[in-house]
């Protein structure tokens, strides 16, 4: 470590920036850091020193420190795709989900308008974040949910525990009502658990099938294209691919024009179909 500290103290920031970069290629990312945060001293106005120390600490799994380098170099500049994208991981694994949401979406708009080419990168961190918080959402109704059958039990029983008091128990008419009464509160607890039952197993099915998301952002289609290759994207997708990436079909790989994309009629029938039976999937 002491040849390492020696070989780069009279570097400039940039060198050390360099070194750090060939260190992070050969997944040194301890001894990475260690250069960026020499150049950091060097010179802490530069945002990009700061997001390349994040990105070895999302390595490193140091969720915590690559939110903090990030949340700094967007205090310099609040438009660095990078920042927004490395900070919206971190935040995922640290489970805010809300907050990871929101600078994802701002990493993939500003990748858009600045036509930079992160593949599906921040697309798919972005659908992953949104799946994660879609499950919390679910696993909160679901105890929602247990909480009112049982609070609704409750209540038939106690019901029915009262009316059992005011009967006489040797008078044969009363015991007669209160086999009926028992009878009713049986068929009407039944009825509530079947409901229940039938509500839970729907949710345990509620997931949207893969070949009804877009290839590229992994989003729900809502207008879908087919390309000569047989490939089903979502239009504003693959037109971006288009147009930022290459004319050449993403999956395929053959040659592809704007003008050879055609609606998809048929998928826009299941997916609307699918939405109207599961209205849940706009918010999936």
């Amino acid at each position: 470590m002491s040849k390492h500290m020696y070989s780069t103290q009279n570097l400039t920031d940039k060198e050390l920036k360099e070194q750090g970069n060939r260190l992070f290629s050969l997944r040194k990312y301890d001894d990475a850091v260690s250069c960026y945060s020499k150049a950091i001293i060097k010179n802490p106005n530069v945002a990009v020193y700061f997001t390349n120390r994040a990105l070895c600490w999302l390595k490193l799994q140091r969720w915590d420190a690559a939110s903090a380098d990030c949340r700094r170099a967007l205090d310099m500049d609040g438009t660095l795709v990078k920042a927004h994208f490395f900070l919206g991981q971190s935040l995922l694994e640290q489970d805010c989900l809300d907050e990871a949401i929101k600078h994802l979406h701002r990493a993939m708009d500003l990748a858009k308008e600045q036509k930079k080419n992160f593949g599906d990168d921040i697309a798919l961190q972005l659908r992953t974040a949104r799946k994660k918080r879609f499950a919390i959402q679910e696993e909160k109704r679901i105890a929602q949910e247990i909480e009112l059958q049982s609070y609704l039990n409750k209540l038939l029983r106690e019901e029915t525990e009262r009316q059992l008091s005011v009967l006489n128990t040797d008078d044969p008419n009363d015991q007669e009502k209160a086999k009926q009464i028992e009878e009713q509160c049986d068929t009407y607890v039944n009825e509530l658990n079947s409901i229940f039952s039938k509500v839970d197993e729907r949710r345990r099915k509620r997931d949207v099938p893969d070949f009804l998301c877009g290839k590229i952002s992994f989003e729900i289609l809502q207008d879908p294209v087919i390309t000569p290759s047989g490939i089903t994207y979502e239009r504003k997708d693959i037109e971006e691919h288009l147009q930022r990436v290459g004319h050449f079909d993403p999956v395929t790989r053959v040659k592809l024009t704007q003008d050879q994309l055609i609606p998809n009629f048929a998928m826009k029938e299941v997916v609307d179909a699918f939405i109207q039976e599961n209205e849940w999937s706009l918010d999936y």
